[in-house]
Order: structure tokens, then sequence, then C-alpha cells
């Protein structure tokens, strides 16, 4: 170890403000560690205990992990006594060259928590370089007749050392007619200058052998020599003379090369070639950065100068004559710094991973700047660009730390590229920018979010169990664990048990699925509250609800609510004025549909009618109106057949059938019911279709089976069984032409006989008694070529009426369809066995009301003009919500609550009078 090794300073701390911002840290952070040793230590040397000058326990340094930041790696610490040793070859001439002072500045590096320490270690010379000489012989020709007093410069020697070390003195071997000065540079480095003391004679003496040594005073001293042979040339009398002795010149270090420096000036006094003057440099092996005109003397830039390299230079110019004369001058240029060089930063001991939970302050890294200009060019200020939470600090000269300046976020920047800008002072100022990169380490400071405030989802009903209906996602910006998100169920408007049964999550990709199929008209919509969870420690939490609408399916079909079925299924009729116009409000059919939206949006069509065109329906409204005015033509009593779709894809739809008779009372109604054909049997129709079709055939089979039924019928009757068909009683229709029916249904005819006697029977083509002569028979014809029925008195009974052409119409000359119907349906009626069960029931209860007077046609409040038998069974309290959709048979207006509404519509053509008409319909 040099003297001086160990040795500690310790900076003094500025006052004020940089005071106290120097106290937040660590005190460390304020000294510095000072070592002086000499050069050329051996590796491995001890420059002094670094630990224990830092305040460091040995037993620290496991964990605090002293080590030293340099770009050279000259020193090193111990692991296990903290001492600082030399790691590398101390050599101050190569590292400082002929500084005064030679230090190496580094930063030691203590971990947990992180602390940075300045040491400087001074390198003191040692005279370990000799001084050496250019050329170890020198050649001077001097003429005979030189005059004493003229002087010779040498070549002078270099020492690399400085200080005492350094080249100190010349010293010339004893000689009579030569002695030596010494002279010393403008840079300090010394020369010598050969004087001639006694006149020179050629005759006596050719040549003089001299020694030169240069010393330095190191200790010890060391010295080298150098031959210096005089020729004496023979005698020419003027040597060339420079205008100057020393010529002193300043170049900034950006001239370039070609550049003229300076050119000198020499004149011999001489004549001829003794006057010729040539120039030359003394060490022109030595010389390469410039170049010199033999002729001119005009010396020129060979090579880029460079200040931080060479600052000046001393060039040794001889001229000389033809004659061999010579004269010598110094030249001295002087290098000028410009700014041309670029600050350097240099980052030191950098983290691999910064937490993103860091504390504001916290030490990051170490970084230095370098500018090799000197003054003002080499003085450097540092910015850090952007807008990082990060700053730095001043550590000392061109030395500075990189510290937290606001909270990290890894989740918004997942890593920071910090760069630093070095500008110096110089003009222009010049300046460097040098880039890190910072990773920020990740803490489970986020929680999930989801993508959605909240979510809504529609489900059809009539799901499969089991399918997905929806899929909630969170983000979790965090990494690994802390953003691995898993999905529960916590919560919902059912019970946990219940919500179970309908819907589950799947934890790992938050997919919704059903358990359950769902019924729209059960469970409309279902609140969940779902929960993301990540893995972190501690795990952190967030909710998000989700509704699930469970849409509509067409899977029900409409309901039909009016004209309602009596309390046995028998089907309700409705009475038409005779004297009803267009637009007249007939009947209105009310439906509803347990669906919801366009599944519930209803229509209404007309399937079959007995007379097409003589009605039209609504097809939104389902109101039934009078399309014209009744005809002389057309059949008192009317059925339609009315369907009801909904709007779904498919569509459901339900029937209802109307049994519409004009007539402007009761009373008047009922004989138009008696008419009713008999019910009709499916496979007596099919048997009907094969005798129609085997009659085409063989017309003269069907006509001796038409001659045997008559006969066998004509043989096998009784008078009083055709007691009501007698020529005073009853005009039978002649034979008419079977109507075409497009949907294979064959007519019947009913006779209805109705006495005074209150005795009523009704049967097909007979009466159960005669009638006396004071009883009234109403004879009444069916539409479709019926058999009529006979209203005769005493005054007539012995006329026969007219038959009644009415049903003489063609299929073509009957009026078309009703409603939005096509033209292809037909209106037969009835057109199954059915309805003729319901219109023979029907009319034997009208009959029997109509005998004994109990029928009350106009019904009680709020029955819709159904017998008061019925009534209690079809109260417009029995229909709730669609009290607006019920109308008053024979009105314009809808039914409402005033009962004085309805009692002053009443009168008007007999309207809402029904009756029971047959047994409940069979869909």
């Amino acid at each position: 170890m040099g003297s001086g090794a160990g040795k500690r300073g310790w900076a003094p701390r500025r006052p004020g403000l940089f005071a106290c911002l120097l106290s937040l840290f660590c005190l460390a952070l304020s000294e510095q560690i000072r070592y002086r040793i000499p050069e050329e230590m051996a590796q491995g040397s001890v420059v002094g205990n670094l630990a224990k000058d830092l305040r460091l326990g040995v037993h620290e340094l496991a964990t605090r992990n002293l080590r030293v930041s340099s770009e050279k790696p000259y020193f090193a610490v111990s692991a296990e006594s903290g001492e600082l040793l030399v790691s590398s070859r101390l050599d101050r001439e190569q590292i400082c060259g002929k500084k005064p002072a030679c230090a190496l500045e580094f930063e030691a590096v203590a971990e947990n928590p992180l602390n940075f320490y300045h040491v400087s270690v001074e390198i003191e010379d040692v005279n370990d370089h000799t001084p050496k000489f250019t050329q170890s012989s020198f050649e001077l020709q001097i003429s005979e007749s030189t005059k004493p007093g003229a002087r010779f410069i040498l070549g002078s020697a270099h020492d690399a050392d400085i200080g005492t070390n350094s080249l100190q003195n010349y010293q010339l071997s004893p000689d009579d007619h030569f002695s030596l000065v010494v002279k010393e540079k403008f840079d300090g480095n010394k020369y010598p200058e050969l004087v001639l003391k006694t006149p020179l004679d050629r005759e006596e003496q050719t040549s003089h052998h001299l020694t030169l040594t240069a010393l330095d005073f190191g200790d010890p001293p060391l010295s080298s020599t150098a031959q210096i042979r005089v020729l004496v040339t023979d005698a020419n009398d003027n040597p060339p003379v420079f205008s100057q002795e020393l010529y002193r010149v300043e170049l900034p270090e950006n001239v370039l090369p070609g550049s003229t420096v300076l050119r000198v000036m020499a004149t011999d006094q001489d004549e001829g070639v003794n006057a010729e003057i040539t120039f030359f440099f003394t060490e022109a092996d030595q010389i390469t950065q410039f170049d010199l005109n033999s002729n001119t003397g005009e010396i020129t830039i060979l090579n880029a100068l460079d200040y931080e390299e060479v600052k000046e230079y001393s060039i040794v110019l001889e001229a000389r004559d033809g004659g061999g004369m010579i004269a010598q001058c110094t030249v001295e240029i002087e290098v000028l710094d410009i700014n041309d060089n670029v600050p350097e930063v240099i980052f030191q001991s950098l983290p691999g991973l910064i937490m993103e939970d860091t504390k504001l302050g916290t030490h990051i890294a170490l970084l230095k700047v370098r500018d090799k200009d000197s003054g003002h060019n080499g003085e450097v200020m540092c910015k850090l660009e952007g807008h990082v939470p990060f700053k730095i600090l001043t550590s000392s000269r061109n030395t500075y730390r990189l510290v937290t300046d606001g909270d990290l976020d890894r989740e918004q920047t997942p890593e920071y590229n910090i760069t630093i800008t070095a500008t110096d002072k110089g003009e222009p100022p010049l300046s460097s920018s040098s880039s890190i990169t910072l990773h920020i380490g990740d803490v489970n400071d986020n929680r999930p979010v989801f993508e959605q405030a909240s979510y809504e989802v529609h489900v059809a009903e009539n799901n499969p169990p089991g399918a997905s209906i929806a899929q909630v996602s969170a983000r979790d910006p965090d990494l690994g664990p802390n953003g691995h998100v898993s999905y529960s169920i916590v919560a919902g408007d059912l019970e946990p048990r219940a919500l179970a049964s309908y819907v589950s999550v799947s934890a790992q990709s938050g997919v919704v699925f059903a358990q359950r199929a769902f019924d729209h008209e059960q469970l409309r919509a279902l609140e969940l509250t779902l929960q993301a969870r990540d893995h972190g420690s501690p795990a952190l939490r967030a909710n998000v609800s989700l509704r699930v609408l469970v849409g509509d399916r067409n899977d029900n079909a409409p309901r039909v609510l009016y004209p309602a079925l009596g309390p046995d299924g028998s089907a309700l009729f409705d009475t038409v004025p005779r004297a009803a116009q267009p637009g007249y409000l007939v009947t209105k059919v009310v439906a509803v549909d347990a669906d919801a939206g366009h599944n519930a949006w209803l229509s209404y069509h007309v399937l079959q009618a007995s007379e097409p065109g003589l009605f039209s329906l609504g097809l939104r409204t389902g109101e039934v109106r009078t399309a014209r005015a009744l005809g002389e033509r057309d059949a008192a009593r009317q059925r339609l057949l009315v369907a009801v779709r909904d709007g779904g894809q498919p569509p459901l739809s339900a029937t209802a059938t109307l049994l519409l008779v004009f007539a402007d009372s009761l009373q008047e109604a009922l004989p138009d019911l008696g008419d009713a054909p008999p019910p009709s049997d499916p496979q007596a129709e099919l048997q009907l279709y094969l005798v129609v079709a085997l009659a085409l055939i063989s017309v003269l089979f069907l006509v001796a089976v038409t001659l045997a039924v008559a006969l066998h019928v004509r043989r096998s009757s009784r008078p009083a069984a055709w007691g009501c068909f007698q020529p005073g009683l009853c005009v039978k229709a002649g034979p008419v032409g079977p109507p075409n029916y497009s949907e294979g249904t064959l007519p019947y005819s009913y006779n209805l006989c109705v006495a005074h006697t209150g005795k009523t029977e009704f049967n097909f083509l007979k009466c159960s008694e005669p009638l006396s002569s004071g009883q009234d028979i109403l004879c009444a014809e069916s539409p479709g070529a019926l058999f009529p029925l006979c209203n005769s008195s005493e005054s007539t009974s012995n006329q026969q009426a007219p038959p009644n052409t009415d049903w003489r119409f063609s299929q073509a000359q009957r009026p078309g369809t009703s409603g939005s119907q096509n033209g292809d349906e037909t209106g037969t009626w009835p057109n199954n066995q059915f309805d003729t069960e319901m219109l023979q029931a029907m009319i034997l209860a009208s009959a029997s009301e109509a005998a004994d007077g109990s029928s009350t046609l106009g019904g009680g409040a709020g029955t819709m003009g159904l017998s008061a038998r019925y009534g209690p069974q079809f109260t417009l309290q029995h229909v709730p919500d669609y009290r607006q959709n019920v109308y008053v048979p024979g009105s314009n207006a809808t039914l409402t609550n005033a009962a004085a509404k309805r009692d002053a519509r009443a009168p008007a053509g007999g309207n809402g009078n029904k009756k029971k008409s047959g047994k409940k319909e069979k869909k």
C-alpha cells in the first residue's frame, strides 16, 4: 500500500436548501472516500479498507453486496474483508498523461438499502521512465568562419514522468570550442542549445564529437545520452538568418488539413549558390501533423488537429544555404479548444426490475457524464426527457443519481424508456442522449373490471337445458395469478337453491348456462349478481349484475273469450235486425293469447260463411259488421266460422262459430232456427258422394232407385204422420237441383211446428200430432233449397203457398266471400253433424221458452243479451280485462259499464238476443 492509502476526506456540506435536500438521503451520500497510492502497484494490493471507512461491518458484506461501479475495472472489493484491491495495472502516464494531478473516481454501491458512495483514488507518479532522445546521434555542419557566440538548437529528450521525475536538465561533455545552454519552451519543456565559444579551424580539426546527456531529478535519477558530431566546413561568409528566432501561432483544432499555418522567412547575404536557402524540420520523423515547403518555408496542416490529444506543438526549423551554412528557429503552435466533443452519458448500477409500489425518492440508478473538451466546452448539464415518474439529482461533479418522482403503475406503463440528455456549455452547445429501459414489476393492485357495467341478455323460452345463454368477461391488468380471474354467482332474485336450478356459470370462462328450459309465462326476467375474483394475495373482487330476459315464443294458441259456450258446452246465437244497414255492428269476436309481443298480435279471418259478402270482419278488431243490407233472397239464418290467428312463426289459431239470425225479435227468430238440417254423418256424406258418382255413371240405376224409394215412402206413410203437410197447412217446394257444396256437405231441412197449446215437438219431416183449425202454423224456407216451413191461418189453410225461389241462385250468382277470405270459400250452413245438433237443441229450448212465456229476451244487466237462464255463467265480470272488447249486438258501439246505455240500446231490433243452439262442438 502506498503512502496515503486509507486516507479519508469528508466533503463539506453545502449550506441552505441543498443541505436540506441531501439530508433526506443516507448520510453516506454526502461523504467521499479518498485514497492515495503510487502507480504500478501489483494486482491484489490493498488500497484501503473500504467497508471500515463506510462504517459497514464484515457481517453485512454478504447482504449489502458492496461493489465498485466504474468504467474500467481498476479496483475491486474483497467480499470477505471489504478491502479495496487493485485489480489491473495502474500506469499513471497511460491513465492521465502529463496532467499534474491524476485521480481515479468511481462509485461504491451497497444494496439493501441501495446507497452510493463516492471514492477517489489519487495515483502518485514514480520515476519509472528514463528521458529519451528522439535520435541517438545528431550531426551539425558549422563553417569555420562562424563567429563565437553562435547558437545551434539540438534535439531535445522526452520524459513521460511529471514533476521532479520528468526531464530537468541537459549536460554536455567538456569541450574547448562548445558550451551548452538549456532553455525552456512555452509549455515548460526544456531544450538544449549548442554555443560556439571559440572559432573553428577546419585545417586544424575537421570534426568534433560531443556527448549530450538528459537528466531527471527522480529518486534515483535517470538519464540518457545522445552523440553530437560537428563537421567543420569551408568558409561561407554569411549564414542564413531567420526573421524571428521564435514564431508563435494559435490554431483552432478544427482547422482543415491543407490550411496554411505560417510562413517562415530567412535571408542570406551571400550570392549565388550560397544564397539559396532550403528549409527543413530538424525532427522530421516526429512531426506528422504538419508539412513544410522546403523552398518557400510555408507550413501547412497535414492531418487534423485534436486539442484533446495534443494541446501544443514545438517545431525546430533549419534554413540551409547552398554553402552548407544553417540557421535555426523555433515554431510554437498552440491548439485552441473548440466544442467538438459531444458529452457522453454512462449508466451504472442499473436494476433488473422496479416494483410498481416503490416509494418516492427511491434510488434507481447511477449515471456519469463525460466531455473531453475543456473549460466551458467541458461543463455538462443533464436533463431527463419526457414526462416520466423519475428525476435526476446531482451527486457530485459529473455524477448524477436517478430516483423515483411519482407513482408507478405497471398496468398503464409496463416499462419506461428513460432518456437523459447531456448538454455542454460550449458555443454552439453540443448534446447527446442515452436511453435505458426500466421494467416495472407487478403487484396485485387492480381489481377485476367487467367489460360492461351491467349485462342484459335475451333468451327465448323453451331453450334446451345446458345451453349457454350469456358470457361475462372481466379484465384484470395484473400479471400472473394477480390477473387470473374466476367467476361465480353470488346473489339473485331467487332463493339460492332455486337459482342454482335455473343458471350456473363457468368459473374459468364466465359462460352462463341455463340449467333448465325457461317458460316466459312463468318467469319473465331473472336478476343475477356475478363476481369476478383474482388469485392475488390478498384477492380482489368485483361484482356485476346480469339480467336474463326470457323471450316469448309462439307456444300458446289464441283463446276465444267471446262468443263463449254455455255451461253445457252449447254455442250461442245473435240476432240481427232485418233493417240493419251496411256497417252495422253485429257482434265482436274477443280472443286473448297468453304469449307476448308479436306472438300475441291477433288477426281475425272468416273461414266459412253461409252467405259470402253479407258480413265483414275486422282484421284486428274482430268486429262483425254487415257489409250490405239484407236482401229478399238472403237466408234469415247465417253461420260464420271465424279463425283467430296470432302473429307468431308459425302462427297458431283458434276458431269460433257465430250463429246469426236476421229477426226483429226472438219469437221471430225461433222459427228460422227450427229449419236446421238434421245432423250430418261424415260416413253418410261419403256414401252420398259415392251414390252421386254412381248416379252419373248409371242414370238408369239412379232413376230406378229414386222411384223405388218414392213408392216405398208413399205406401208406408200414414195420414197422421203427414198432418203438418196437408194441403191446407203446408206447401212443399217444388223439385230443385242440389247446390254445389265445395266442402262436401249435404243439405238438410227441418220442419218446425209451433202450437199455441204449449206443446211443441221438433221432428224431421213430421209433426207429433195434427193441428186444429185454430192453430197457427209458421212455415219458412231454409236457405239452399231446403224444405219449406209453413205459416198458415184459418183463412189460408186450404191454399197452397207458392214456392220460395230465393234459393235458386246458382253458385256463381252468390255474393263473394266475407271479410278477407278468398273467393273459393263457401258459405254452407251447417257443415257438420255437430252444428245440426246444436241448432236442434237450441230450437227446442227456445220453443219451450216461447211457449210458456218465460223467456227474457233482453236479459239482465251485464248478460250480453243472454237469457236469465244462462246469464250467471256469462256476465261481464267473468271476462276480466276484456270488457272494452265486448260489444252489444245490434249496436255500433261496444259495451260499457253504464247500464243505462245498454238499456237504451236494447230495443233496437232485438239485438243481443241469444239462445243455446246445440251441443258442445268438437274440435
